[in-house]
């Protein structure tokens, strides 16, 4: 199975989740700050992290940021109580694949947890998707358009595969925000065209993404 970091100033949380993802296979590794969380990501290979978003001093967005910089970036499951959406996107924006609010359901939560671990092992057979001169290497996260080459953050990522695999058709604002952002709302701000904006600069203002005003994005060779 997977091995799974929690971050969390709470010990009672930390103690809950290390026995349910222990029981379900998984092996746990705890941290109560964001430096230790950090410090750890360095010592040993970590498949999810669950992370709680406000603790003492540095604050999770600072591990969030930390994974972000690493070559192959660890998928973060958020817990949070703030109810602000502006910080709840912030979050999603800076590359974390899951936001579950505080107090949650851990039924709910090891779901999440299952299938964000799932998303990131797949058959040998689908690792490239190749599409309109872009090659996404979906096992490490990376991207490939003529002379550019560049790692993903989850965000990135999973943006860029949804129009891969819509090529020629239109993907509305609203889906992307629900397929890749897993949210079932508008929160009002510009998290897709800032994603897009960063594929670009990774890969180049001439990838075959298609701005449709008012509408959202397409993948289209001749683009």
């Amino acid at each position: 199975m997977a091995t799974v970091m929690v971050v969390d100033d709470e010990e009672r949380v930390r103690t809950l989740l290390a026995k349910s993802l222990s029981s379900q296979g998984h092996s746990v590794v705890t941290a109560a700050t964001a430096h230790a969380a950090i410090d750890r990501l360095e010592s040993r290979d970590i498949d999810l992290v669950v992370l709680d978003l406000v603790m003492p001093g540095v604050g999770g967005l600072a591990v969030l940021q930390a994974l972000n910089e690493r070559k192959q970036p660890t998928p973060v499951i958020v817990l949070s109580g703030v109810t602000d959406v502006g910080t709840r996107v912030e979050a999603l924006d800076r590359g974390a694949v899951d936001v579950v609010s505080k107090p949650f359901s851990l039924t709910e939560l090891l779901a999440r947890v299952r299938r964000n671990i799932g998303t990131e092992r797949r058959p040998t057979d689908d690792r490239y998707l190749d599409v309109g001169g872009i090659r996404l290497d979906i096992g490490r996260r990376r991207a490939t358009f003529r002379a550019a080459s560049a790692s993903l953050t989850e965000r990135e990522f999973s943006l860029l595969a949804h129009l891969m695999r819509r090529a020629g058709e239109v993907c509305r604002k609203e889906e992307l925000l629900h397929d890749v952002w897993h949210l079932d709302f508008d929160p009002g701000s510009n998290v897709v065209e800032v994603c897009v904006g960063r594929l670009r600069s990774k890969l180049g203002a001439d990838i075959p993404i298609e701005t449709l005003r008012g509408v959202g994005y397409g993948l289209y060779e001749d683009a």
